[in-house]
């Protein structure tokens, strides 16, 4: 029975996972509106007739969030969680403020790079881990992760709605009153920061990243949020195509993703908790990366036979492989954070989550970069051996983890 209380959340526990996961919701809602129309949009103002311009708008996101998940969540661990968060959100509003009104891709580009600058996902992930206990984490970052994969879904379907409605700016502006709503929930909303030890100079705030860069379990976490996210970028720069093969619109694609990621939490829900409660959360890791390089080799096999037959992909077929995908996908997203704050050291816990989340923006960029010169120079084929290797490589690596017991302590802060 005991046991079965350190894996039950508090209520106190509960609202604040829900909170903090609106916080994530609002933000990446905005992102996710942009992304199925930026690149038709923005091509029709000045400068947007340049590709190369258009996708370094597109990526100038990705490329100052990388920069800057580090300095984000040193800053919570010196200043606290809530005014960072504040002032993160208070910088993508006003990123979105500038992308609504910009007259041209120039400025829709400093746009981008000011939403990026507001990099808040350490500080938010450091600031659950800090109001749940390590039995009940796990289901916290799965509350995040469940609201960002809906978010996603959800995004498939309003996006080219709105973008008929009110075009790319009214978009941007939209994204800028989501987060100025993410603002009232941290300050009216999200539970008071618990009292922690705060680094009181720049030396410790350094010692701290230095042990976060050191930690042999905390490197692979790092290695592995990289390679999950290069890979899921990757695919998508082949998989709408093999949609579109197996006579789906464009606009209709969301009816494989909305119900793949729904069933896939569910799924998730199901197994994934229990499995930790058991002291089987190594096995189910390992699994779930297992999975996502046997999609990747059942998108090859698809591919392969669609480009050397001219057989069209059986839709039911990319549906079941869409739905394995996000069960892996979304048992890792939920588990790797969860992982890496109960690794980290408690004074540091901004420090490892910063570089966690700096390797997941890494990740983003190389995925997109890297996915769109596969699928041009190798094709599809090509482009999902390589997703596969990089999994397999990442499983290998990851075989050694332990997953460390949960702190007998019943305090929040884990």
């Amino acid at each position: 029975m005991a046991d079965d209380a350190a894996h039950r959340m508090t209520g106190a526990e509960r609202r604040a996972s829900a909170s903090l996961a609106a916080i994530f919701a609002l933000r990446m809602l905005g992102l996710f509106l942009v992304l199925p129309v930026f690149a038709l949009e923005a091509a029709r103002l000045p400068g947007g007739d340049d590709a190369a311009r258009v996708g370094l708008a597109m990526g100038m996101y990705g490329l100052t969030q990388a920069f800057l998940q580090i300095p984000f969540g040193l800053a919570s661990d010196r200043f606290g969680r809530k005014p960072t968060i504040v002032a993160g959100l208070l910088l993508f509003a006003v990123g979105s403020g500038i992308a609504a009104w910009a007259p041209d891709l120039t400025w829709l580009t400093i746009g981008r790079a000011v939403q990026g600058a507001g990099a808040i996902s350490a500080a938010v992930t450091a600031f659950l881990a800090d109001v749940t206990r390590d039995g009940v984490r796990t289901k916290a970052m799965a509350m995040v992760g469940a609201s960002i994969a809906l978010m996603f879904a959800l995004s498939l379907v309003l996006a080219p709605l709105l973008a008929a409605a009110i075009g790319l700016a009214g978009i941007f502006a939209l994204t800028g009153a989501l987060a100025l709503a993410g603002i009232a929930v941290v300050v009216w909303v999200a539970p008071p920061e618990p009292v922690v030890h705060k680094p009181s100079d720049m030396r410790q705030l350094r010692s701290g990243l230095g042990e976060a860069l050191r930690h042999a379990g905390l490197l692979r976490l790092n290695l592995g949020v990289f390679v999950l996210h290069a890979v899921q970028l990757a695919m998508w720069m082949a998989v709408p195509a093999l949609l579109v093969q197996a006579g789906l619109a464009k606009v209709d694609h969301w009816q494989v993703y909305l119900p793949a990621v729904v069933a896939s939490l569910l799924v998730m829900g199901g197994v994934l908790f229990p499995l930790e409660r058991r002291g089987k959360l190594r096995g189910v890791f390992l699994a779930a990366i297992g999975l996502i390089a046997l999609v990747q080799l059942g998108l090859w096999w698809v591919a392969s036979r669609s480009g050397a037959e001219g057989a069209a992909p059986g839709l039911w077929t990319l549906g079941l492989l869409m739905f394995a995908f996000f069960i892996g996908f979304n048992t890792l997203e939920a588990s790797q954070p969860s992982l890496a704050s109960r690794l980290a050291p408690a004074h540091a816990r901004g420090a490892a989550l910063g570089v966690y989340n700096t390797l997941q923006s890494v990740g983003f960029f190389v995925g997109g970069a890297v996915g769109g010169w596969l699928a041009s120079a190798h094709g599809a084929t090509g482009l999902f051996a390589v997703c596969g290797a990089a999994m397999l490589v990442w499983l290998v690596l990851a075989w050694p983890m332990q997953v460390p017991p949960p702190k007998a302590s019943g305090s929040a802060r884990g």
